[in-house]
């Protein structure tokens, strides 16, 4: 049973590069922080500003989920470190296949605490905010991108992220045709942001009779929340504004008030859109939180110095800048081209087990 000893030596590996990420981390300093943020949400008047409430208690959640995923390894590898002490001492190797199966799933949460340390991004932290839009092809298109709809809120689910609709632009036929979802927890962009680009899907259609082959295409767009603290400074004169009726899925009016927002920088040709209020006023005002975080982004992605540099050179995601392709038929996988990571089983990604695929291209853009 000599695998037994080197699984001893990776364990103590293991340890010292959780222990050395927790120094990095400050954990003390962490502490405070959560309590300091913690006393200030007794305040009388805490809540009076609903939003900024909210924020604050996201960032007590994030540092004392980040504390505990810190003190839950530290204790599981204690754990494990006695059990296979205990199977060499009494050479009891019938219970090593279970002590393995702990080891391999002790692995995958330390490589994923690890690369939850690596958000160095500005706004990495922040709450996401993800855009699907359904390429051509009519209704074989609209369901792809409801597909993925589904994949990343079972995935942000399984992370206890909140998810709040922004805005969704179903067909009565069925499918999505564009849709825009607020995912509110901590990291969420950091994470998110991977998914930027193109998705190919390759299956028989369930709605061609004829049961052949199609390729259907859908756009994902990925950019943070930003904090009221961060200024923007757009020129009203750049911007169209469009209201029109709110509608839900399959055409279901969700109010009988032009109450939905679009807004368009003419600059820049970019166009965000809001319908989750009720209130005009209100999704006016959410619209233009997502324009300045959209600006921002582009603006850091092109390396401009100002939002107005950015002005007629701004690009949406291009059909070739494939980033992943799902394949149903003739065989299974997922495979994601920048990375060159493979999953066989597709079913188990569309039911928003996309981890590999995040991590994956975190740690390459680490290594850059």
């Amino acid at each position: 049973m000599e695998d037994i000893y080197a699984d001893r030596e990776n364990l103590s590996n293991v340890k010292t590069m959780v222990e050395e990420i927790g120094v990095s981390l400050d954990l003390d300093s962490l502490r405070e922080k959560a309590k300091g943020l913690e006393k200030l949400s007794y305040d009388e008047g805490f809540w009076n500003d609903i939003e900024k409430a909210q924020k604050t208690m996201q960032e007590i959640k994030g540092i004392n989920t980040q504390i505990k995923e810190y003190e839950d390894l530290i204790a599981e590898i204690d754990d494990l470190e006695t059990l296979i002490e205990l199977v060499i001492e009494e050479e009891s190797y019938e219970d090593y296949k279970e002590i393995k199966k702990s080891l391999d799933d002790l692995y995958k949460k330390a490589e994923g605490f690890k690369l939850s340390t690596l958000f160095s991004g500005e706004y990495d932290k922040n709450n996401a905010i993800l855009s699907i839009h359904s390429g051509a092809g009519g209704l074989e298109a609209q369901d792809w991108a409801e597909m993925l709809l589904r994949m990343y809120r079972r995935w942000a689910e399984s992370k206890g992220f909140g998810i709040e609709t922004l805005n969704l632009l179903a067909d009565t036929e069925g499918g999505v045709k564009s849709v825009t979802l607020l995912i509110k927890g901590f990291n969420a962009y950091g994470f998110l942001k991977s998914e930027k680009g193109v998705h190919r899907l390759v299956r028989i259609s369930p709605f061609d009779a004829s049961g052949k082959r199609h390729t259907s295409f859908a756009s994902i767009d990925v950019f943070p929340e930003l904090n009221e603290d961060v200024n923007v400074e757009i020129n009203e004169k750049d911007l169209k504004i469009d209201t029109y009726r709110s509608t839900g899925a399959g055409g279901q009016h969700v109010n009988t008030t032009d109450s939905a927002i679009r807004i368009t920088h003419i600059p820049t040709g970019i166009v965000v859109q809001c319908q989750s209020e009720r209130s005009q006023h209100m999704n006016k005002e959410t619209a233009l939180k997502m324009l300045k975080a959209k600006l921002i982004q582009v603006k850091e992605e092109e390396n401009k110095e100002k939002i107005e540099d950015i002005q007629g050179s701004y690009s949406q995601i291009g059909w070739g800048s494939q980033i992943r392709s799902y394949v149903f038929h003739p065989y299974s996988m997922v495979k994601d081209h920048r990375t060159n990571v493979e999953v066989g089983d597709v079913y188990r990604v569309m039911d928003g087990d996309i981890d590999i695929f995040i991590n994956e291209y975190l740690k390459m853009k680490a290594q850059q």
